[in-house]
């Protein structure tokens, strides 16, 4: 609406898509900043997760998602009950495909909100097989706005939030203007070590690993930071701290750099792993971590 462009919009846009789409990579890039972490092995994100862009006339709310899957154990659950907080949330959702799956069309007939429908990677195929992926979707769902893009490439990304920013609802900023996201600093202290055990760590360790920030003390020069790395076998606190605590000393090392350059301060940083017997499993425990509430069903009612 013309008449709108002088007024002040503002809304929550979430990201949702399948695991390894690159939600978190098109975040970070919108935001400007390295909010979410990324790797290549799926399920890296947990939580959902704001970051928030201010314009002149303009504030948007992008909400980091966890990958769309089956749950199969409670953590997953609570992972997809994330998703379901950030759809109900959402003013208006990006709907973000991996350009060569042509397996994703359950979500479109699943909502009501406004979608754009943006096809990721695009850099890893030639101009003709993107001719026939779009011909795909436009056949499937007509309705939607389609858009090509490579968040890896930063291709078609501000066509992207020229369409984000016309679909906004006239509505006043909800965060001040020079916020960034909704987390507190641990958020993010546990998520770099997380990160950093991705990398380092193989097969199911990184899944069976939750980093809980038992300390948080910032001084002028520096922060004395404790962490608990939680596992669920003996033998995962094994692997992790390795022999004469070599694996867990890399970790440190890894970990300490990532943070000093996130904080741009010197860090003190000790670390603990604890073995928690099925924490992913453990409904009080994944709430005591931050993971969202699922409600039981009862008599066919939520």
């Amino acid at each position: 609406m013309d008449e709108a462009n002088n007024e002040y919009k503002c809304g929550f846009v979430a990201i949702i898509g399948k695991p390894n789409a690159g939600k978190s990579t098109l975040m970070n890039l919108l935001v400007g900043e390295q909010l979410a972490i990324t790797h290549s092995k799926a399920q890296t994100t947990r939580h959902k997760l704001h970051g928030i862009v201010s314009g002149q006339n303009f504030q948007i709310v992008y909400m980091d998602t966890p990958g769309v899957i089956t749950p199969a154990y409670p953590l997953q659950t609570a992972m997809m009950e994330a998703v379901k907080v950030a759809h109900a949330d959402a003013d208006l959702i990006i709907w973000l495909v991996d350009v060569n799956d042509l397996e994703v069309q359950f979500f479109a007939n699943r909502t009501k909100k406004p979608i754009l429908l943006a096809l990721n990677k695009v850099d890893l195929i030639t101009a003709g097989q993107l001719h026939t992926r779009m011909a795909y979707w436009r056949h499937h769902h007509p309705d939607l706005s389609i858009l090509p893009i490579s968040a890896i490439k930063n291709e078609n990304i501000d066509a992207l939030i020229q369409q984000i920013v016309q679909r906004l609802p006239i509505h006043p900023p909800y965060y001040p203007e020079t916020t960034l996201t909704d987390k507190p600093e641990r958020f993010f202290v546990q998520e770099i070590i997380r990160k950093k055990i991705l990398g380092q760590y193989h097969q199911e360790i990184p899944y069976s690993v939750e980093v809980v920030i038992d300390a948080f003390k910032e001084m002028e020069n520096l922060i004395k930071i404790r962490s608990i790395i939680h596992v669920e076998r003996q033998t995962q606190k094994g692997i992790l701290i390795g022999q004469r605590g070599d694996a867990l000393k890399k970790l440190g090392i890894a970990a300490r750099e990532a943070l000093e350059n996130f904080f741009q301060k010197k860090i003190f940083l000790e670390q603990r792993v604890k073995v928690t017997p099925d924490w992913r499993k453990n409904q009080l425990l994944l709430k005591r971590f931050g993971y969202p509430t699922v409600l039981k069903k009862k008599n066919g009612n939520q």
